[in-house]
């Protein structure tokens, strides 16, 4: 892409920023709107839960196809393509009048967002050079990952309480609309790269991390005793590995091995698998227990999660500036520290725990984690990838974060329903809850080794 000016830059930016919100944003926006919409369109317990599931099992298992759409076909055409077709499925599931038609237009959706995410990602590193531009550039963008996953809570509560729970997709359009003319306005055709689609690697894995992807959303209802869940799992598994097998062969690989060769990328890629699995394990089991043991309302539940999302976007807005005075290193070190001293404070609540002193308090704790930790995490994920690979290590730092989110939870839920009481009583859910976040502070032990033994040695 062309040389570009300040004020492209920053529109570029704002472009980026506010397309990934949208992401996120939409699929947390859902979760409080979930019981308006059963009421209206007459769900099945087992079908509303796919109206989540199929959009994250179409976006988690075509990201690497996106990324390497990018790279053939050039990021603002892919960008554009995702945009339109991410809007329009928003329009269609706004206007839905059926439980079939919803989950098929949320695939749609889905798949617009594995097109689009990626390419936003790649148009990053294209338009910001390495170094304190791009920090910041990348700041902002994983400050959108957080801030946007909790507010999304807060904004689907109020809409579907105020107005409609279709005003969450109808808000798309003006959004969208919007990017586009500042995609068409700002953004120039980046460089392409002349190659064939891996026809091959990418059958093997959108099945593969759609099977994984099903598999975790399987369990987390029906539990991992019964082969629809492990069976999938371990399909999914084995296709990935013959994805990875064949992509050693390969002469125009979809994942390019050598992205995993390089020690601080693969490390963030792991690491980035097991924060973003306790992190969103936080959200789902602190949510349901405010709603089911505290008796807040959705909305009144998204609204407590603000101090956590305050101090997510001042501490992810600031990274930048503590990795200039201490450097990247101990900014990773702190974050997830932090994170995981909430997470543990956290796994103390019982029947009777105060709103305020003993959940509102350790959420600043990992709000500080979640801020300060993705922007580390996201440069780790990128550095030093050579300009034909981008699309593809972008790709691949999506494939990791929707990974652990939907792997991660699977795994918590299963600890959470196989050391706990069963039932629905507020004991049984403060216990699954405690229990939950005792093993997510321990993921996020796992991500600090993890660091420590390939990004931080890299950064010494």
């Amino acid at each position: 892409m062309p040389q570009t000016s300040t004020t492209q830059r920053r529109a570029i930016l704002a472009l980026i920023v506010l397309s990934y919100a949208m992401i996120v944003l939409d699929i947390s926006i859902v979760l409080t709107a979930l019981p308006r919409l059963q009421a209206d369109l007459g769900f099945s317990d087992a079908g509303l839960s796919w109206v989540s599931s199929i959009y994250t099992l179409f976006f988690g298992g075509f990201l690497l196809l996106g990324g390497k759409l990018g790279d053939l076909f050039g990021r603002r055409r892919m960008y554009i393509i995702g945009l339109a077709i991410f809007a329009l499925a928003s329009l269609a599931i706004g206007a839905a009048q059926g439980a079939g038609f919803i989950v098929a237009a949320r695939a749609v959706q889905g798949l617009g967002a594995a097109i689009l995410a990626p390419s936003t990602l790649a148009l990053l590193q294209v338009t910001f050079p390495a170094g304190e531009e791009r920090n910041r550039a990348v700041a902002w963008y994983s400050a959108a990952a957080g801030v946007y996953a909790s507010f999304g809570m807060v904004l689907g509560g109020l809409l579907a309480d105020l107005i409609s729970w279709r005003a969450g997709f109808f808000l798309n359009l003006p959004v969208s609309l919007g990017l586009l003319v500042v995609a068409l306005r700002f953004v120039g055709e980046t460089e392409t790269y002349r190659g064939r689609i891996d026809l091959g690697g990418a059958l093997l894995s959108t099945l593969g991390l759609g099977g994984l992807v099903f598999a975790s959303v399987h369990a987390a209802e029906t539990g991992w005793g019964n082969w629809g869940s492990f069976g999938v799992l371990a399909a999914g598994a084995l296709l990935i590995l013959a994805f990875l097998l064949l992509e050693a062969r390969v002469r125009e690989p979809l994942l390019p091995l050598r992205l995993l060769s390089h020690a601080e990328r693969s490390g963030a890629y792991a690491a980035r698998v097991l924060f973003l699995g306790a992190n969103v394990a936080f959200y789902f089991f602190v949510a349901q227990y405010m709603q089911e043991v505290l008796g807040l309302s959705a909305a009144m539940t998204g609204l407590a999660f603000l101090p956590a999302t305050l101090v997510n976007f001042v501490a992810a807005m600031n990274v930048p500036r503590m990795i200039d005075r201490v450097g990247r290193g101990p900014v990773l070190v702190a974050s997830f520290v932090s994170c995981g001293l909430g997470l543990a404070w956290l796994s103390l609540l019982g029947t009777d725990s105060n709103l305020f002193t003993q959940i509102m308090l350790p959420m600043i704790l990992v709000g500080f984690g979640q801020g300060a930790a993705m922007a580390p995490l996201t440069s780790a994920g990128i550095a030093a990838v050579e300009a034909r690979d981008i699309g593809a290590a972008s790709g691949t730092v999506n494939v990791a974060h929707q990974m652990g989110s939907s792997l991660g939870l699977a795994l918590l839920v299963a600890l959470a329903t196989l050391t706990s009481a069963a039932g629905s009583s507020a004991a049984a859910i403060a216990e699954r809850t405690s229990h939950a976040l005792m093993g997510g502070a321990v993921l996020v032990l796992a991500a600090l080794v993890i660091s420590r033994l390939f990004i931080l040695r890299r950064l010494a």
